[in-house]
């Protein structure tokens, strides 16, 4: 296989090391032999994580489906967008009260804000998901493209963690299982838009609120408890440290 040219390689290695950084905050590291179900719940963030991610959205959809009038169809915008950012805001201060780290409940606040941010400028609650399907797009194509040009974001990922940076690429058995599961991702972004979006268009708040949560932890999980054993089986224990001092 002809080496990739210095520069290629070098984005490359400052792309892993990066991936692989949030991955080892998030607790996905291989090596460090824990259980699957400790390194699914890690990555979701414990409790609290959990309560971050669905509590704001699964507040915004009831409360606008329980105010609903069924003269105009339309529930109560403002109280469902205030109350939802309004958790996304405590989460963020209770975490800075307990001298915690802030990243995961920072970033649910913005999302929160940016979408109500969609919603409340065109007065349309169903522009409250507009953020959620262009970071779905987003990442779908990103993972879509490493895969098809040989990249995989997983791969490169795994090979931060497991100490072999790029060399994964000569291993055939090991682009193969990073490409599908690089597929695997992005299938899973796009089918949160192929379901949702038609809802979208029809103005189903309820519907595409509920769905969003549906697709959103509970296919998540899965499909980290999925990679993550794929990247264990790809290196038999000890492997890792081998690589690593070889480099």
């Amino acid at each position: 296989m002809t080496p990739p040219p210095a520069a290629e390689a070098s984005a490359s290695d400052l792309l892993g090391a990066a991936l692989g950084g949030a991955a080892r905050r998030a607790g996905l590291d291989p090596a460090e032999g824990a259980s699957t179900g400790h390194v699914v719940w890690a990555a979701m963030g414990g409790w609290r994580g959990v309560l971050e991610s669905v509590l704001p959205g699964l507040v915004f959809i009831v409360v606008y489906t329980l105010t609903i009038d069924p003269d105009t169809g339309e529930g109560d915008l403002w109280l469902s967008l205030g109350l939802s950012v309004g958790i996304a805001a405590v989460f963020t201060a209770a975490r800075l009260i307990a001298r915690q780290p802030v990243t995961a409940a920072i970033g649910g606040l913005i999302a929160a804000g940016v979408a109500a941010a969609f919603a409340a400028f065109t007065g349309e609650a169903s522009n409250n998901f507009i953020p959620g399907f262009i970071t779905n797009a987003l990442y779908g194509s990103a993972f879509l493209i490493s895969a098809l040009i040989g990249w995989s974001l997983i791969g490169l990922a795994a090979g931060f963690l497991m100490g072999e940076g790029t060399a994964w690429r000569a291993d055939k058995r090991k682009r193969r299982v990073y490409f599908w599961l690089a597929i695997a991702w992005a299938s899973l972004f796009a089918a949160r838009l192929l379901v949702q979006l038609p809802l979208y268009f029809a103005d189903n708040v309820t519907a595409l609120g509920t769905l969003k949560l549906v697709m959103g932890l509970p296919l998540f999980a899965p499909l980290v408890a999925v990679t993550w054993l794929a990247v264990r089986a790809l290196y038999p224990r000890g492997e890792s440290n081998e690589v690593t001092a070889a480099e």
